[in-house]
């Protein structure tokens, strides 16, 4: 299969514009002939929404340009970012997996940074689940940014049986690594490596770019493959669209040689954690 990481700036609040720039970027996908395209967290709103963040939620189902976007994974697998209201006045930062024309999949974030340049937890609630589902191309499992840092979540997909691990984001840079590369990129290809490798599993991130209320997005999107070899690294902080050819034989070839999967005991974990959350409360 052909994965492509579309790493886009979009438009801060404007839902309609960043629609046409995602179609725009499934059109090349599409004449390159990918079979999944992958854009950032929160791509049809932007990120920094604070207090507009009534004004911009959808539901998904109903909201007219979210339609055009579930009628044009006819032809190409689309997972996007972007603010869901799931109840009346409850809001969540959402990615969506489209198909066929269909939503096969929703992940609303679940671990949401707030302190420092963050607020988070101020305006979403907190998704509860990560859940693997079945794809054309195996089983897949999303996280949204700061989902990807905890090694519980990137468990959780592994004990699902995810064959692709995808993360959308849109981390800011902080700190220099030479003069073209943010300090805090080594940490998400990192985390890219550990979770690809122990998982053997493909892990697709991908980044935004571009500025928004000052906070400068690293872009740095990338593909590690199922060996935890890197197969794909778009450039920071330009818009890009990398495409990559996935193997999907090479999950078998991994799990073979590797058998964390086979070898796995979710039931002597779920003990363990239950003992623990017990402890805790006595």
């Amino acid at each position: 299969m052909k994965a492509a990481l579309a790493q886009i700036s979009p438009q801060f609040g404007n839902i309609r514009e960043n629609l046409d720039l995602h179609l725009k970027f499934i059109e090349k996908a599409r004449r390159r002939k990918a079979d999944l395209i992958i854009f950032p967290e929160l791509s049809l709103t932007g990120y920094t929404l604070m207090d507009l963040v009534p004004e911009m939620a959808i539901e998904p189902a109903r909201h007219p340009l979210f339609r055009k976007l579930i009628a044009a994974s006819r032809s190409i697998d689309i997972v996007t970012g972007f603010l869901e209201e799931k109840e009346r006045g409850l809001f969540y930062n959402s990615a969506a997996y489209l198909a066929g024309g269909k939503i096969v999949h929703l992940h609303r974030k679940v671990f949401l940074p707030t302190g420092g340049m963050f607020e988070e937890a101020k305006f979403f609630a907190r998704g509860r689940h990560f859940r693997t589902f079945a794809t054309s191309f195996g089983k897949v499992g999303l996280m949204i940014c700061r989902d990807f840092l905890s090694y519980a979540a990137g468990y959780l997909l592994f004990a699902g049986g995810a064959d692709l691990i995808i993360v959308v984001s849109a981390a800011p840079g902080r700190g220099v690594a030479g003069s073209d590369r943010f300090a805090t990129s080594r940490m998400w290809e990192l985390m890219g490596e550990t979770i690809s490798f122990f998982s053997t599993a493909f892990v697709l991130y991908c980044n935004r770019v571009g500025v928004e209320d000052g906070k400068t997005f690293a872009g740095g999107s990338f593909i590690f493959s199922p060996a935890g070899r890197r197969l794909a690294k778009a450039a920071e902080v330009d818009e890009e669209m990398v495409i990559a050819d996935l193997r999907l034989e090479d999950i078998r070839s991994a799990r073979k040689k590797w058998t964390f999967k086979r070898d796995d005991q979710p039931e002597v974990i779920l003990h363990a954690l239950e003992r623990i959350v017990r402890d805790d409360e006595d």
